[in-house]
Order: structure tokens, then C-alpha cells, then sequence
């Protein structure tokens, strides 16, 4: 049986809660991920992600929120291909850890290897942009992934 969970793991050297905040607040996200976020993250809201530079747009279930610690939200089930991301923040001297685990897709699909893919390419991509946007101020270097 294949295990479908997607881990990727980043140090950004930042504190847990400015890591945190970049993610949440519909100011901060379009300097690393998505262009534009329809309000701040919050449990239990639906959240319209866009990138205008795709002509893309997607919705968001925030399904838990620990504060600087923890974020759990559901995304494609508009697509018929909903999964559940996990991102967990540990802070470890001056710096955080960052985890990302995506986990429900389809095992029956027969591309759900490339899916897979994809999807650890995406998160590799995100977290590296976030890291370059706390630490340094970089926010450039979203929407410039060619699939």
C-alpha cells in the first residue's frame, strides 16, 4: 500500500510567530505565495486564495489554528481532490522549524506518484520562497515556478 502523505521540512531563521503571522495575514501572503488571501486565516473560515498571475484561484477550510504553532486546512475539494495540510512550527534557538504534511490523495489514482511529486516540488517552493521573504525581505521570487 502507498502512503500518500507529502513531508517537507525547512529552518527559517525567523521566529515561530513572524513565520506564522506571514502565513496568515492577507498583507503578508502575496510577498511569498499566493497573490492575494480573502481575510486573515482564522479556524473555522473559508478563504479565497488567488494567483493572478495563473488566472488561478482556490478555496481554503482553515479546520485547526494553534497560534504560531500549529495550522491545519483543507484545499480541492472544489476539484473533486480534497487534502489536508498540516503545517507545524517548532521554534528551535532563533530560528523555526517548518513542517508541511499533506496527506489524502487518492492511492487508487494512477498518477497519484506524479501528484505526489508535484505537490513536494510546490511545498519545496513555497517554504523557499517564505525563508527568503522573512529572513530577508525577498518577495520576488513567487509565481516564477514553470510546471
Amino acid at each position: 500500500m502507498l502512503n500518500t502523505l507529502v513531508l517537507t521540512k525547512l529552518i527559517i531563521n525567523m521566529p515561530a510567530n513572524e513565520v506564522f503571522e506571514a502565513i496568515v495575514s492577507p498583507d503578508k501572503i502575496g510577498n511569498f505565495w499566493f497573490s492575494s488571501s480573502s481575510e486573515r486565516w482564522e479556524k473555522g473560515k473559508r478563504i479565497l486564495l488567488r494567483y493572478e498571475e495563473y488566472n488561478a484561484k482556490g478555496v481554503i477550510t482553515v479546520l485547526e489554528m494553534e497560534n504560531n504553532q500549529k495550522i491545519v486546512f483543507s484545499w480541492g475539494e472544489e476539484h473533486g481532490e480534497g487534502t489536508v495540510v498540516t503545517i507545524t512550527l517548532t521554534e528551535l534557538g532563533s530560528g523555526t522549524i517548518i513542517e508541511v504534511r499533506e496527506s489524502g490523495l487518492n492511492e487508487e489514482d494512477p498518477d497519484v506518484v506524479a501528484k505526489m511529486m508535484q505537490q513536494k516540488e510546490g511545498w519545496v517552493y513555497t517554504l523557499t520562497c517564505l525563508k527568503a521573504y522573512v529572513e530577508n525581505g525577498i518577495n520576488n521570487l513567487r509565481a516564477s515556478l514553470i510546471h
